[in-house]
């Protein structure tokens, strides 16, 4: 069911106002922080149901960007081709569930960097007033613009440096400016990868031709530590689990965990096994008996069953960063583990 916020907003979309929400209170209005498999396909079905969208589509704006809530019919009406396509506007799946169209899953726009509008200076800025900016904020470049459309260029401590040991001298941001370089809202952030690493940095364009943001190298590390640290800590779990199993139990023992409805599947060993089936496994009073250890069984079962809904949804690279409190259980589940294998040794 939607909530009663969803019913509300849809009801003033179609009647023609204009809605604008972020997706962070969109998911709110189901409940949800994150854009997983399960409540975008109910999402998606409740926009087809009232015959509603987002522009634009709400898996491809920053969390705490805006969108707007709108009619279909509406957006028909105005038959303006360089609208996005609606959002609910998809094929079906067999099951009646809407597909949708296949999109990079990590896009520059879900960065926060590509959201926030940049520290400019204009080309006749004095360079000390540039180089305040730069000491102030502890930024390398600046973007030197004309307007908030028109970019000149980019001054570096680089550009600095290079005009000062070629002329001995430069006076206004414009004499000592290099190139800057670009990518639209709707780039891969793979794509943006490259072109950071050649650059320093690129500035982010919006659908309305405005720079909407400028992301460094730090914010492409800060991103990929977001995204990998989930898949490095579940792998520490999961090894120390497998360990664990496999100095108590015979590989003939554990075809027993495997789930009914793979029954099939051949085990020859506990790496055969899924984290739901070392689950099934351990939580038997018996099993646990075995693996020798002086715990609370039903407190360390919980914590691996949240842990492999965590699982579930890390596997299935939703677009956004796990919740703090699913991440802090991560690392401290893998602390924990980490030293009882210590102790075990």
């Amino acid at each position: 069911m939607a909530s009663e916020q969803f019913e509300q907003a849809a009801k003033r979309a179609l009647a023609g106002e204009t809605v604008e929400v972020t997706p962070r209170e969109f998911l709110g209005w189901w409940g949800a922080a994150r854009r997983g498999r399960n409540i975008v396909a109910k999402i998606r079905k409740q926009l087809k149901r009232k015959k509603l969208s987002t522009v634009p589509d709400f898996e491809s704006v920053y969390i705490d960007g805006t969108m707007l809530l709108v009619s279909v019919d509406a957006m028909k009406a105005k038959k303006k081709p360089d609208k996005p396509k609606p959002s609910d506007d998809v094929p079906e799946a067999d099951d009646g569930a809407p597909l949708h169209a296949a999109e990079p899953a990590h896009r520059i726009s879900l960065l926060q960097a590509a959201n926030r509008s940049p520290l400019t200076v204009k080309p006749v800025d004095t360079v000390e007033r540039a180089v305040t900016l730069m000491l102030q904020n502890d930024y390398s470049q600046l973007p030197v613009m004309a307007t908030p459309s028109k970019v000149l260029g980019m001054v570096t401590w680089r550009s600095i440096g290079r005009k000062l040991h070629v002329a001995g001298a430069c006076k206004t941001v414009d004499e000592c400016m290099e190139r800057a370089y670009e990518l639209p809202q709707t780039a891969s952030l793979f794509e943006a990868i490259q072109d950071v690493a050649a650059h320093d940095a690129v500035l982010v364009r919006s659908e309305n031709n405005l720079i909407c943001g400028i992301v460094t190298g730090a914010d492409i590390s800060l991103q990929f530590g977001t995204l990998a640290e989930p898949f490095l800590l579940l792998g520490d779990i999961e090894n120390v689990l497998r360990r664990l199993i496999e100095r108590s139990f015979k590989a003939s023992e554990l075809a027993a965990a495997v789930d009914p409805a793979d029954g099939q599947r051949t085990v020859a060993s506990v790496n055969d096994l899924t984290f739901g089936e070392y689950l099934r496994l351990v939580e038997k009073p018996e099993n646990w008996a075995r693996l020798g250890l002086k715990l609370d069984r039903s407190e360390i079962v919980k914590k691996l069953e949240r842990i492999r809904e965590i699982r579930n949804d890390v596997m299935h690279f939703d677009p956004d960063p796990l919740e703090v409190k699913s991440i802090e259980l991560l690392r401290s589940f893998s602390k924990f583990l980490g030293g009882l294998v210590k102790l075990l040794k």
